[in-house]
């Protein structure tokens, strides 16, 4: 297990990868595997399949199990495949994970139970059981669960042999103190990894921003560059204008990376938000971003799917 388990813990760049769909809103595998193409280009070390910016939540399991199968079949070997096989539902967190292991994936990433919110116990009985399947990224996003992994729930699970760290949403204070421990810590907010990176020692950034710019998330991690980081900060701000993914989602269409075409329910930003967003990408060389040229989108532009 040794020997899988250092690879994961080595990676300092996990792109949250994007799902794209067709017209029809089917998924957009020939899209999709240009854009991981791009994200291996750029030397990004692992990709999650199937997260949030992925939108898993919008996708039945046999598309997300798919989705996962085809990543470990197609880039398994040239960068790290996470499986995004977490659940409010602990029969369900197991049965994913069971299956994304069985495909292939290198490793899951594991939710608490929202919505459906248990008790501490509960949260330690639920990571315990899909934590014995196989090597998993704990993520912490209190702003999605309603409820903080804090300290007394992570350090006991940090002793199973198949924990491998912690996605954190929480702040650089607590990426410190759990790299101080000895537990693995990788920012879940872009716009302040560089800092939890070179200043809290955090082992990277699982993130949503390298979907655009992986080859300027990749400087940002190897590199103690602030002037990089101030350059990328204003675009990083609007990425997260509405709740994620709908700016990358938008940004993307913009760069013309991906077809314009949303699942319910997301929608693109606003006229005026891509406006301001326009204004940023101009910022940057087109060679630097994810995408040929880009440009506005009329609202008309716009395609969507249930």
């Amino acid at each position: 297990m040794r020997v899988r388990m250092k690879p994961l813990k080595d990676a300092s760049l996990i792109t949250a990868i994007k799902t794209p769909f067709t017209h029809s809103g089917d998924i957009d595998l020939h899209t999709y595997d240009l854009l991981v193409e791009q994200q291996i280009a750029a030397g990004v070390d692992g990709i999650i399949v199937g997260g949030t910016t992925g939108e898993g939540h919008l996708l039945s399991w046999e598309e997300h199990l798919m989705l996962i199968a085809h990543s470990a079949n197609k880039f398994g070997g040239r960068l790290l495949i996470i499986g995004n096989t977490g659940s409010n539902n602990t029969r369900e967190a197991i049965k994913a994970t069971e299956n994304g292991f069985a495909t292939g994936m290198d490793a899951a990433l594991q939710i608490n139970p929202y919505y459906g919110r248990t008790s501490t116990g509960g949260v330690l009985a639920h990571f315990s059981r899909v934590l014995d399947i196989g090597p998993a990224f704990i993520y912490n996003v209190p702003g999605r669960t309603g409820q903080d992994l804090t300290p007394e729930i992570i350090e006991p699970l940090s002793k199973h042999q198949h924990f491998i760290g912690v996605k954190e949403c929480a702040g650089n204070e607590r990426i410190r103190y759990y790299e101080q421990q000895g537990i693995a810590c990788w920012s879940g907010n872009d716009d302040e990894s560089f800092a939890g990176r070179h200043q809290c020692n955090s082992h990277g950034v699982i993130s949503v921003t390298s979907n655009l710019f992986p080859g300027l998330m990749r400087r940002l991690m190897d590199d103690n560059d602030a002037e990089l980081n101030e350059r990328l900060q204003q675009t990083m701000h609007w990425l997260f204008c509405e709740p994620n993914p709908i700016a990358i989602n938008t940004a993307l269409m913009m760069t013309g990376a991906v077809l314009p075409v949303f699942r319910l329910p997301y929608q693109a930003l606003s006229q005026a938000q891509r406006e301001q967003g326009l204004a940023l990408l101009s910022a940057f060389a087109s060679d630097e971003y994810v995408g040929d040229q880009a440009q506005l989108l009329a609202d008309s532009d716009f395609i969507y799917r249930a």
